[in-house]
């Protein structure tokens, strides 16, 4: 069960004593083995979320998401009734990727009325019912009822997509979640639909670029460059610590205090900062959007700055007291590169200067963003070395320790799962 707020004494790692204090090894990260469990154990069995509705504005639109780890591709279509479904992107004929454009690797999005097989003609409807059978009088008693689509479990929750690959998920996606991530139901996620994204293949762990947004503890020191001397310096003095942090089931969340950017001192300020009035913690004119549900600043921080909340396995929301949100997903692709993608939420611009100022914390995130992914590859070369195998965390990287734990409590489920069935 959760426990939060933080007592009045001692520190949060000691509160929650599952998780240790001791130098923490990162073999989790570095081991091939370990790689080719988590594709069986993770993600094949979790809820993954692999967009959003706005993605499928009209009946017929559809996108297709690559989820390496699991050796699958994913299609998730709008049908004739308004659901949203998803399935296996394979030619139930002989197993042709389905839906793909010039380059059978690269995910693609559209509209269409059906499905059609490049190698051989083969239709499928929105709903992956199986239409047409190019000279069907040529097969063997073949029931075209019997060869839709192979489908994949689909659900919805505040307009996010996710999928589950396993045969049967073991909870439905809500029950998965849990209320610390339901709690933020009515937040206005279908108002901010301006959106802002970029991509990047890194060479190192997913887990570990994971880690690089879990804890503020480096932000002085990796990012101080990004700010004026004076106020790198302070920073660097100072340090950085989240007055919040909460673990519910595998979900992580961790809340920060705010700066109000424009009430700095302008030396402070970057010139460009003041001209766009925009940066970092986004625009600075904030929009009004009612009130917000219990589930955001839950801990009531004042002043209130952002909430990161880590969904299990590789999925990160993060909302911002000035009014809109950004995303992080993070697709594995080996034991020691993936896939890291970003996109960034506002509300529709209704002016050139409020779409300016949207383009400014789009580009300002991204380079913090490329800053934090810069450490991976000299991280993963060096881990993989083994030269050194245990690693001191400190009390503000509680998340990290979770986030590896939990790792290996799903790996270690189903180890143990896979050794009593072959009993």
């Amino acid at each position: 069960m959760p426990r939060w707020p933080k007592p009045a004494e001692g520190s949060w790692t000691e509160h929650y004593p599952e998780l240790g204090t001791a130098p923490m090894s990162y073999e989790d990260s570095i081991s091939p083995e370990f790689f080719e469990l988590e594709r069986e154990a993770i993600f094949k069995r979790a809820w993954l979320n692999v967009g959003r509705v706005e993605q499928l504005p009209r009946t017929g639109s559809y996108f297709t998401k690559e989820i390496h780890a699991a050796h699958a591709s994913v299609i998730v279509v709008r049908d004739r009734d308004g659901g949203i479904n998803a399935f296996h992107n394979v030619c139930r004929h002989r197993g042709n990727k389905l839906v793909w454009d010039t380059l059978p690797r690269e995910e693609v999005s559209g509209t269409c009325r059906q499905f059609t097989c490049k190698y051989h003609g083969w239709r499928y409807g929105l709903d992956g019912a199986l239409n047409f059978v190019q000279q069907q009088e040529e097969f063997f008693d073949l029931d075209q009822s019997e060869y839709g689509l192979v489908r994949v479990h689909c659900e919805v929750w505040s307009g996010f997509v996710f999928v589950n690959l396993a045969p049967e998920p073991r909870q439905s996606l809500r029950e998965f979640l849990g209320p610390m991530i339901t709690d933020l139901d009515g937040y206005p996620f279908d108002a901010l639909t301006e959106r802002f994204g970029y991509r990047s293949e890194v060479g190192a762990n997913w887990k570990l670029y994971m880690d690089a947004f879990q804890e503020f503890y480096h932000a002085p020191v990796l990012h101080g460059k990004q700010t004026p001397d004076n106020y790198s310096n302070a920073a660097q003095q100072a340090g950085f610590e989240a007055p919040h942090y909460r673990l519910e089931g595998p979900h992580r969340m961790v809340s920060t205090s705010g700066v109000v950017t424009w009430e700095l001192d302008p030396s402070m300020r970057k010139p460009m900062e003041d001209i766009t009035r925009s940066g970092l913690f986004g625009p600075w004119d904030t929009p009004d959007l009612g009130p917000l549900p219990a589930g955001v600043n839950p801990a009531g921080c004042e002043p209130w700055g952002l909430d990161s909340f880590q969904l299990w396995p590789n999925f990160v929301i993060l909302i911002w007291s000035s009014g809109w949100y950004l995303t992080y997903h993070y697709w594995p692709t080996s034991y020691n590169t993936h896939i890291f993608e970003g996109n960034l939420y506002f509300p529709p611009s209704r002016s050139i200067r409020e779409r300016v100022a949207h383009e400014m914390a789009a580009v300002t995130f991204k380079e913090y963003g490329l800053q934090d992914c810069s450490t991976l590859e000299a991280t993963q070369m060096m881990l993989e070395s083994r030269a050194v195998q245990a690693f001191p965390l400190n009390d503000q990287e509680i998340l990290l320790r979770h986030l590896h734990k939990v790792a290996g409590d799903w790996v270690g489920d189903y180890q143990r799962e896979k050794a009593e069935a072959g009993r």
